[in-house]
């Protein structure tokens, strides 16, 4: 069960959360200065000034927390029944053993939500389907021999449109501010996704990095212009002559195809990349699975080691 919340932060209920916050909360300072909080007038780009009845601010620096304590309410409920789920901000997955028994659950927890919690299911964006067919936070579940994470669709589509806006066609400054720009996404996009995925995740990312190989190879070929330029480049860079010549006047080829012939792929291969300081997606996530993994393996083999008690006379 995939679940939505329709407008989240616009439909909080004010007198809810604050009556959960002075459960916990006994400064009634606090308390009054985050109702205060919830009830300040927005200011609208045409002047006008309107009245704030329900709703948090999105992006403000409590909206997280806040966020967490109204649906603290639904992580109870969903675990006194006994669901495995997990949930992030207003988007919940809740794993159960068929279609049916999800379609049960999803008319239950509605019901819970719309009642008790006076928030709206998102019924355009909530559905029951197998995991591998959902995207949660960016990412996807499929069981086979164990649980695999996995990029969603939607991820994978996000950033094949940034690296195409990345190394557009007409590029005008130089190769190497290009490839600075490339390598400042992938770096915090492969920190954030390399974390969680599974290692089944590194063959993506290795064709991934082909691809963008290939996007670079074209634009510098186009930054060449000329065939007999090109050519000329490719033996500076170590290319056959007879080679070059033949591959680079085979035809006429645009430089896309032409960015994918051997004797360019070659020569502008991994290599070349690694030299002008290209990161690779792939090495990135290796090196981080390496960190993740290496300190629970370490932890693991000395557990029995640490609970054991050391012999008379002899130190630790």
């Amino acid at each position: 069960m995939d679940i939505d919340l329709e407008k989240f932060f616009d439909r909080v209920h004010h007198e809810r959360l604050v009556a959960r916050l002075e459960l916990r909360v006994k400064d009634p300072r606090l308390v009054q200065l985050i109702r205060r909080m919830l009830k300040a007038k927005v200011v609208m780009p045409d002047g006008v000034v309107a009245a704030t009845e329900e709703g948090a601010p999105q992006g403000g620096p409590l909206s997280p927390l806040l966020s967490n304590i109204v649906l603290d309410e639904l992580d109870r409920e969903l675990a006194r029944r006994g669901h495995r789920f997990v949930r992030y901000a207003d988007d919940a997955n809740i794993y159960v053993r068929s279609e049916r028994a999800g379609q049960r659950v999803m008319a239950s927890i509605t019901r819970f939500i719309e009642g008790r919690l006076r928030l709206k299911v998102n019924a355009a964006k909530s559905a029951v389907a197998r995991p591998e067919q959902r995207h949660f936070v960016g990412f996807t579940l499929r069981r086979r021999r164990r649980i695999e994470v996995k990029l969603s669709q939607r991820s994978r589509d996000r950033i094949d449109a940034k690296i195409r806006a990345l190394t557009p066609r007409n590029w005008g400054r130089s190769f190497e501010t290009c490839i600075k720009q490339v390598n400042q996404y992938l770096v915090g996009w492969v920190n954030f996704f390399g974390r969680s995925c599974t290692e089944e995740v590194a063959q993506n990312l290795r064709v991934l990095d082909g691809h963008i190989r290939r996007r670079l190879r074209a634009l510098l070929l186009r930054q060449w212009k000329r065939r007999r330029s090109i050519v000329r480049r490719l033996i500076g860079l170590g290319a056959a002559k007879r080679a070059a010549w033949r591959g680079v006047y085979a035809g006429r080829r645009s430089t896309w195809v032409l960015s994918h012939a051997p004797i360019v792929e070659t020569t502008l291969g991994l290599t070349y990349f690694q030299q002008r300081g290209l990161v690779s997606l792939e090495q990135i996530y290796l090196d981080l699975r390496r960190k993740l993994i290496a300190p629970a393996q370490l932890s693991l083999a000395l557990g029995p080691l640490r609970a054991a008690k050391p012999a008379t006379g002899v130190r630790d």
